[in-house]
């Protein structure tokens, strides 16, 4: 065992040698490693990143959290979208009798948005995104007021003219700070702000700082909130110990008597859950990390004939040293050993130089772009093994031509 780690060592000292003694054969060779090191890991880190975000934005939607929509979220096979665009949109009537006839749910809340222009005696910002909330609705969402205060049930059922902004809408619309107390005008009327919301940063679902909110009772008096216009919802949370389809199945059977569906009639509702997200994400995320792996295994191929060309060139160098190996006792199996661990050891240079530059990449997107990447773990082990089999595969063939030499004619090569 010793004396294989003294081999192993005799080899990393041969790889820095060849990468010194042939720096443009070499370094040509390990540039094909290196590329589809970083094309693989790259493109794994761009998926990985932007799934993690993905899945935490769909995540905030709440797994115990059922949406009562006229759309669903997912089609499957031929979209008759006319059906659906027939549907009524959810009403706020049905969001009381809900609440009166259910077992199952826990909270729930009616939301309506759209967009408009929001203005304060200091900026104006167009095409400001607001919704309608209902009294439950931090209930049901990851909404959250970081400073000031969220309507109160008061507020909420009597409709008043309160308003609550956004973290980046506040620092916005009033850049000189101290927005609590203050009026702004949307929708043609003028707002109390009596609260700004916990800063939760940028998101594929949308952000809660980029919004306003305001009481759903006084939205109502101003326009039909279940028009299409206002894309109306339900959001309903269900009870501890109550399942998704518990619930699904108690929201089904409701809303079809509210609609007076008769038995034979489809629902002309949809009840949507972040799972129907994830699930619809997953094969484009195993597309792109195929179409990944495929460009990185040419980059690879490449650069593992490199480094099979380079070990083949090793062994002719070194003939007359492994015939004297071999005359001293050497075995084929030594040999083998040795050539195999300088071939992987090259592939690892290569494969750790195309994960140091995904690094470097990775750090200085932090400052440039408002998006967090970050290589893993597990890419980082993906990576090195991949570099691995490489050198295995590739170092293979010269490793067993080179243990397979007769010393005698091994010595007589050095002339």
């Amino acid at each position: 065992m010793v004396l294989y780690i003294r081999l192993l060592k005799e080899s990393i000292l041969f790889a820095l040698n060849a990468l010194v003694a042939n720096k443009l054969r070499t370094l040509l060779s390990l540039l094909g490693i290196t590329v589809g090191i970083f094309a693989i890991i790259s493109v794994f880190t761009v998926v990985d990143s932007l799934e993690k975000q993905i899945r935490n934005s769909i995540r905030s939607l709440g797994d115990n959290v059922i949406y009562i929509q006229k759309w669903p979220w997912e089609f499957g096979g031929e979209f008759q979208w006319w059906k659906y665009w027939q549907r009524p949109q959810p009403k706020i009537s049905e969001l009381d009798a809900l609440l009166n006839r259910s077992e199952k749910i826990e909270k729930a809340a009616f939301i309506c948005g759209s967009m408009s222009s929001l203005s304060s005696v200091e900026e104006n910002l167009e095409n400001t995104e607001w919704w309608g909330v209902s009294h439950q609705f931090p209930d049901v969402s990851t909404f959250e007021v970081d400073r000031g205060r969220y309507f109160s049930e008061f507020e909420s059922k009597n409709g008043r003219q309160v308003i609550v902004l956004g973290d980046k809408i506040a620092e916005t619309i009033f850049p000189s700070g101290n927005a609590i107390g203050r009026e702004v005008k949307i929708l043609g009327r003028k707002f109390e702000v009596i609260g700004i919301s916990k800063k939760q940063g940028e998101s594929i679902m949308g952000s809660n700082d980029n919004r306003v909110y305001l009481p759903i009772n006084y939205v109502k008096t101003l326009m039909n909130v279940s028009s299409d216009q206002t894309n109306p919802s339900i959001v309903v949370k269900s009870k501890d110990g109550i399942s998704n389809q518990e619930l699904k199945d108690e929201l089904a059977g409701i809303m079809r008597s509210l609609r007076r569906l008769s038995p034979k009639t489809d629902d002309n509702f949809a009840l949507n859950e972040s799972t129907l997200l994830t699930q619809g994400f997953t094969p484009l995320f195993a597309i792109v990390n195929m179409a990944g792996g495929v460009i990185g295994f040419f980059s690879i191929l490449v650069g593992g004939f490199g480094i099979a060309n380079i070990m083949f060139v090793t062994v002719k160098e070194r003939t007359p040293i492994i015939g004297i190996q071999k005359s001293l006792g050497a075995k084929n199996d030594f040999i083998l050993f040795q050539f195999l661990s300088e071939a992987i050891i090259l592939s690892l240079i290569g494969g750790i130089i195309g994960l140091l530059l995904i690094f470097i990449l990775v750090f200085i997107s932090g400052f440039l772009i408002d998006f967090e990447f970050s290589l893993s773990f597990a890419n980082i082990i993906i990576g090195l093994s991949i570099s691995i089999v490489t050198g295995l595969v590739s170092g293979i063939l010269p490793a067993i031509s080179a243990s397979r030499l007769n010393p005698v004619e091994a010595i007589r090569a050095n002339g």
